[in-house]
């Protein structure tokens, strides 16, 4: 079997899944951009096997510690595998992550279940290539299930790949989820990546039992999840803001589905934030759940900037008591990075508050010790200091 031979301090010889191209020491056997390779250290000794990618910054990913190949039986057992992995997390198996790349050591594959419609992405060559042996091993386990292909994702592009979308099995539809009692209708073949965010899943409940009588803002309400589980949950009144059009026709659809009472406001957040502390609004309750503000590491100055302003002015638009619960969903902003930011927007705003709880992802994006990019969604619940 081709292969490579990693460097002495290579990041795979403690404990990560991944070589880039910089920690090569050479690669043997000519291997092919998609081929499952051979992976040793500078003894000759086998670590793994890995894909391989020439053309990717991360030329190897590891998905076993022996030697393996890329077969039926081996899809078939890596998917069962993450499924019963989230049986035991008491995860609703109508409504999760079934396969999440790396924590499933099936580096590039994700499938997201919506009751009748699975959702798969290949985002690596190698399992693009092995497209059709996945859905295969997801029609043997699952039974009568329509597959949806979503590798529109333009992380694909690392790995030379095309974008496109289809049905690979059975038919595509629109579909119907409920969280904390709200019913939201998905496109799964038009819809954000692969039709939601299940990261937040866990999430929206915690949010929205702190609600109750308060005047609420949903920033980046994308389809409205957090903005109606608010409304559902009581609160006194709720805005949801969003500056894609197609993402505030889903919210308000989801919206009139549920009879519940929701002002949806089509505008940059920045912008809303601003003209909002200019007319002297006042919320009791803010969300902020922005997209990620950098993919890339050298992107994460800006990134930082742009929360600092987005944090600064929410805090300005707090009532004496008021909540503020912020996310991140980049692997590339730490903790420790993510709180100096709020307590420099709060030096800004001249206020203070106390830190309630942390987020995190839900269980069925689990998160590996030895791999930090599987950590990536964070948030605090922060709590006004008023008098200070």
């Amino acid at each position: 079997m081709a292969g490579i031979v990693v460097k002495p301090r290579a990041r795979i010889l403690h404990g990560h899944d991944w070589v880039f191209s910089s920690e090569v020491l050479k690669v043997f056997g000519n291997p092919a951009d998609g081929d499952v390779i051979s992976l040793k250290d500078g003894k000759d000794r086998l670590i793994g096997s890995a894909i391989y990618n020439s053309k990717s910054q991360i030329m190897a990913r590891r998905f076993s510690r022996r030697r393996q190949d890329l077969d039926l039986d081996f899809f078939r057992r890596r998917i069962a595998q993450a499924s019963e992995y989230r049986d035991r997390r008491g995860v609703d198996p109508q409504l999760r992550r079934v396969v999440w790349s790396e924590s499933d050591s099936l580096p590039g594959v994700i499938i997201d279940r919506y009751g009748d419609y699975l959702v798969l992405q290949t985002l690596t060559r190698a399992m693009d290539i092995r497209k059709d042996l996945i859905t295969a091993a997801i029609a043997e386990l699952f039974g009568d299930i329509s597959i949806i292909e979503r590798n529109d994702a333009p992380v694909r592009k690392a790995e030379g790949l095309e974008l496109h979308k289809g049905v690979l099995h059975g038919t595509a539809s629109q579909t119907v989820i409920e969280i904390e009692g709200v019913k939201l209708e998905l496109d799964l073949l038009h819809g954000q990546k692969t039709g939601f965010y299940l990261d937040q899943k866990r999430n929206y409940g915690i949010v929205a039992g702190y609600a109750r009588n308060r005047r609420v803002l949903d920033c980046f309400t994308n389809q409205g999840a957090f903005a109606l589980t608010c409304a559902r949950a009581g609160a006194a009144d709720v805005t949801g803001v969003e500056e894609s059009a197609e993402n505030i026709a889903a919210a308000k659809r989801n919206g009139a589905h549920n009879e519940l009472k929701t002002l949806w406001v089509e505008q940059d957040v920045f912008q809303f934030l601003r003209a909002a502390e200019k007319a002297g609004a006042q919320y009791d309750l803010i969300i902020l759940d922005p997209p990620s503000f950098t993919r890339t590491r050298s992107g994460l100055r800006d990134a930082l900037r742009g929360y600092r302003e987005l944090h600064m002015r929410a805090f300005r638009l707090l009532s004496k008591d008021g909540l503020l619960t912020t996310f991140s969903c980049s692997h590339h902003v730490s903790d420790a990075a993510l709180s100096e930011t709020i307590t420099d927007a709060l030096v800004d705003a001249r206020c203070s508050t106390r830190r309630l709880r942390r987020f995190e992802q839900a269980p069925d994006h689990p998160v590996l010790s030895a791999i930090p990019e599987t950590e990536y969604l964070r948030g605090f619940l922060l709590e006004m200091m008023p008098g200070r």
